[in-house]
């Protein structure tokens, strides 16, 4: 509760300080987000996507008075504000993505704008409040801890719909595969709904924005699909592992989303699917302000959206393995290079010198730097960090058992290795140790799962891809998220298990025992802020 409300506290500072800063040229904002851009994975071929022609769905429920409306001008968060800008240079509200469906959700109810295109708990908190909980994102079916939770009263539905209002989480109900490599020994689950045929699964909203940079679809890559005809392969995997297109993979994502989370009785015509995915397509959003430096563009810089959707992407791009796919360059650690004009302005600058024709005036001491470039070089600092501050990795699946490297020397960039974006330009899925359950709180589930060759037990909160495939090797395994606008849409993780960009730092600090000296965390923790 602390935490939250410093907060809301640093929210409403930052929305006091927020001046609508500039008029962006969107059509300079660049970058195809086509199919041919972004492909993607996973583990079983893909059904067919819908063509139903109707939708049919029962009468939605009144929507929550507080709304949020899109704008496409800076939003307070609790570091400065977030801009979304869209290559149509509007926001469509016409879009199937702002329909509701079934039980009167749309894309919208938990893709919000001023929250970097997810859900935060002090918005849900609002919602629930202003509409005594009938919101349709506080619906039984994924909303709450168990689709049996009594919710007769305001405060069952308070109970029932805590680890929403708490980390923004949404239940994602999957069973244990029939194939599987593994076992469900027990489940610990602290509502009594959980079993092998439905484990709960608590996952924070992923982002609908910055799409030109996705290679993998859903933290648990259950919407990335094989495709054995695609040239879309990562090299040096035996047997090839090829995907379909990312664009395939929304296409099909949107219509479960809709049956799924909407319950609309019928899937999305073609015509809807394909209007939600394009508008998608056109987001970028990144922080553009902050209250310690001010404008992310100033003095060189390259912050903000319009920089952002001027990157290049494709699949392959700087892989860590087998370098870029297309240009043939090495894997180049340096990813992030968006405060570069910032290094060094903490310190002390020359005086000035004489004005001409004026004689020289006593020697005067350098001029101490300015709160606001001190403040700067932390961030460039960060960057800098992130880079090419070098640790070993040790016990991530997906890292040290498959990747062929002769080392496992890292830095963050290693992972996060799309420039200056964070997201991996291959379908590859980590367990860096998230849903262990050494990191198991009381409100999430636990699961003992064993091994049905082997005999082994392993005990997590979220058996990640396995999931999906079934296999022991992947249990535990994300993808890796993108990074830009991370502190409009806190906490972090799939699960929401870190409500600070500095407990990231430090969780990953503790995790590889890199040794992050007190400043460089707090350098870190800068630039993450500014993504």
């Amino acid at each position: 509760m602390k935490a939250l409300l410093k907060s809301q506290t640093s929210y409403r500072r930052a929305q006091l300080s927020i001046a609508i800063l500039m008029a962006f040229s969107l059509a300079a904002c660049g970058g195809d987000a086509g199919t041919a851009a972004t492909s993607n994975t996973g583990n079983v071929q893909a059904p067919p996507v819908s063509t139903s022609a109707s939708i049919v769905t029962s009468a939605p429920p009144p929507a929550a008075p507080l709304t949020d409306i899109p704008t496409l001008v800076p939003i307070a968060n609790g570091e400065g504000a977030a801009l979304t800008v869209s290559t149509t240079g509007t926001i469509d509200k016409n879009n199937a993505f702002f329909k509701a469906f079934g039980n009167g959700r749309s894309c919208a109810s938990c893709h919000q704008e001023g929250q970097g295109w997810s859900v935060r708990p002090d918005n849900l908190q609002d919602r629930f409040t202003q509409s005594n909980g009938n919101d349709p994102i506080f619906r039984l079916n994924d909303g709450a801890n168990s689709p049996n939770a009594q919710v007769d009263t305001i405060d069952q539905k308070r109970l029932a719909y805590n680890l929403l209002l708490s980390k923004g989480l949404i239940r994602v109900g999957l069973a244990v595969p029939a194939d599987a490599e593994f076992t469900l020994v027990k489940a610990d689950d602290p509502y009594g709904y959980a079993s092998a045929k439905e484990l709960s699964l608590f996952r924070r909203p992923l982002p609908t924005t910055n799409l030109k940079f996705l290679s993998t679809v859903m933290w648990d890559g259950r919407e990335t699909f094989t495709d054995a005809k695609s040239n879309l392969c990562i090299r040096n995997t035996r047997p090839l592992q090829c995907f379909s297109t990312t664009d395939f993979d929304l296409l099909h994502q949107s219509n479960s989303a809709v049956t799924g989370h909407a319950q609309a009785a019928q899937g999305l015509t073609a015509a809807e699917q394909r209007s939600i995915v394009d508008f998608e397509k056109t987001l970028f959003t990144a922080q553009i302000t902050s209250l310690a430096v001010g404008n992310l563009t100033d003095a060189g810089a390259k912050g903000g959206p319009a920089e952002l959707a001027r990157n290049n992407f494709y699949f392959g791009i700087n892989d860590l393995e087998a370098g870029d796919y297309i240009t043939g360059a090495p894997f180049d650690r340096n990813v992030m290079n968006m405060y570069t004009s910032w290094r060094g302005l903490d310190r002390p600058a020359p005086p000035n010198p004489p004005a001409q024709g004026r004689p020289p005036q006593p020697s005067q001491p350098p001029q101490a730097p300015t709160a606001i470039n001190l403040a700067r070089a932390s961030i460039a600092r960060g960057e800098q960090i992130f880079n090419n501050k070098p640790f070993n990795i040790t016990r991530v699946a997906g890292f040290n058992d498959e990747l062929r490297l002769p080392l496992q020397r890292a830095t963050c960039a290693s992972c996060h290795s799309v420039g200056n974006v964070g997201t991996h330009s291959v379908p590859r899925l980590f367990n860096t140790g998230v849903a262990d359950a050494s990191l198991r709180t009381p409100d999430l589930p636990l699961y003992t799962l064993k091994n049905k060759l082997t005999g082994e037990v392993v005990q997590t909160t979220d058996p990640g891809s396995a999931m999906a495939t079934g296999k022991w090797k992947d249990i535990g395994r994300f993808k890796v998220p993108s990074l830009r606008s991370i502190e409009a849409r806190s906490p972090y993780f799939h699960n929401g298990g870190m409500v600070e960009l500095t407990d990231v730092v430090k969780f990953y600090d503790k995790r590889f025992n890199i040794g992050f000296t007190p400043q460089e965390i707090v350098d870190l923790t800068e630039f993450l802020k500014v993504l």
